[in-house]
């Protein structure tokens, strides 16, 4: 089965497409579109292909559309969605798309009217009003970091900008605030919070914490966020666990930033490059130095491909 990935670039040009998705140096592309990666949904599905060539064919398909704020790109996709073919994807990734409530609420029912549903993952604008609308505990994996953690965490906020006083807590307050987020059913089953140290929350209880390699040129380059969400939905489209996926993916792209010897000045594409080896060498010591016990089976259950 295949896994969708869908969310917008920022070209308002852009076409609403929806097919296979392949990586051309660069360029991403689909149906006769290419797409240059740079931060956002783009780095997103160039780490999920980078990390799925790793297991072979990966199988993956886009639902992409032009989006610069406007939001006529995201309502072209939540419109599109609600008719589209969905039966074959046993999983879909949700990215920057514009936060409507009315929209996302049309993809629910959607969703709610098929037979099976699909493993749900949500980043960024998507994971935003998946909270707005109250159906965030429905959700599988959010992926947020420190800031928009504070946002699911604040049960009064309607929207990111209006999240009170929390954004400026220091990590030492995630604890309170995955608490609040999932008290209040503004959190998804799991969450991989990217920060610092990169954290694995499963039912409301931190299960992980991942700190090394630490890579602090990271921080300013733009879409190393994105690129993780890429990485763990290439894993769980492979058969891993969850919070396996999770804590893979963490280690994963930072190694990746590690073996890039990146500076600042760096883009993603430098650092995608080394996507392929950082995985491989995560993948040859599954449980490695950051290994909890309660991950064992999960851990164990995984049967890794032959590397290609």
């Amino acid at each position: 089965m295949s896994w969708l990935i869908v969310g917008t670039v920022p070209q308002e040009s852009f076409p609403l497409v929806h097919g296979s998705v392949s990586l051309d140096g660069k360029y991403l592309r689909v149906e006769h579109q290419r797409v240059p990666v740079a931060r956002g949904t783009p780095a997103l599905i160039a780490a999920a292909v980078l990390a799925g060539s790793i297991f072979g064919d990966p199988t993956i398909e886009v639902l992409l559309a032009g989006d610069t704020g406007l939001g006529r790109g995201s309502d072209r996709i939540y419109r599109y969605f609600q008719d589209m073919d969905r039966f074959r994807y046993e999983g879909i990734t949700f990215h920057y798309l514009q936060p409507d409530i009315d929209g996302h609420n049309r993809v629910w029912m959607a969703l709610e009217s098929d037979t099976k549903r699909p493993i749900l993952v949500a980043d960024a604008g998507f994971m935003y009003v998946a909270k707005m609308s109250g159906y965030a505990a429905q959700y599988d994996l959010f992926t947020p970091d420190a800031g928009e953690l504070a946002f699911l965490a604040d049960e009064k906020a309607p929207h990111p900008f209006y999240t009170r006083g929390f954004l400026l807590q220091t990590d030492a307050a995630l604890p309170d605030l995955i608490e609040k987020a999932y008290r209040f059913h503004n959190a998804a089953r799991h969450l991989l919070i990217k920060g610092k140290i990169d954290v694995v929350v499963a039912a409301g209880q931190i299960v992980t914490k991942i700190a090394e390699p630490c890579v602090p040129v990271l921080e300013p380059i733009g879409g190393t966020g994105d690129t993780v969400t890429g990485i763990a939905t290439a894993l769980l489209h492979a058969g891993m666990g969850m919070t396996s996926s999770c804590r893979m993916a963490a280690v994963t792209n930072r190694l990746m930033g590690k073996l890039a010897s990146p500076d600042p000045a760096s883009s993603i594409c430098d650092l995608l490059k080394f996507l392929p080896q950082a995985l491989a060498e995560t993948l040859k010591n599954p449980t490695g130095p950051f290994h909890q016990d309660h991950e064992a089976l999960e851990a164990a259950s995984f049967t890794l491909p032959p590397l290609t």
